[in-house]
């Protein structure tokens, strides 16, 4: 869940400035996923902003690290993309949700020629109507 992030530019915007003070892009996580090896075959962190899905990022390592009290964490070094992803909604949660490939939301880019810059009401609008 991106927390205290009040839209995808304002997640885009923390992560710029965080990996620019500590490279790589990083998100830390308490514990290893279990499926890291499925993980690193190409899967993504989904983003949810607002109660909404509306991003994924490619997770390109794993890696063991330690957070500042000393405590062992994961850390999942990330893309910087952010892939805009087709808004689906996500009560919160704490902890790993693993998806399954066909149950991920589909990338904008994906559903047709202007989804990516339609405002995201918009699009989720007319999905409702089956017109998108």
């Amino acid at each position: 869940m991106a927390a205290g992030a009040k839209d995808v530019s304002h997640l885009a915007a923390w992560q710029k400035k965080t990996a620019a003070e500590m490279p790589p892009l990083r998100h830390f996580t308490r514990h290893m996923p279990k499926r890291r090896d499925e993980i690193l075959d190409g899967g993504s962190i989904y983003w949810v902003v607002n109660g909404v899905i509306m991003v994924r990022q490619p997770v390109l390592d794993i890696l063991a690290d330690t957070e500042a009290d000393g405590s062992a964490c994961a850390a999942l070094v990330l893309d910087p993309e952010l892939i805009r992803v087709e808004g689906r909604a996500m009560r919160a949660f704490q902890g790993w949700r693993y998806l399954d490939p066909k149950d991920a939301p589909a990338d904008l880019a994906a559903m047709g020629k202007g989804a990516e810059e339609m405002p995201d009401s918009m699009r989720r609008a007319l999905a409702a109507l089956a017109l998108l």
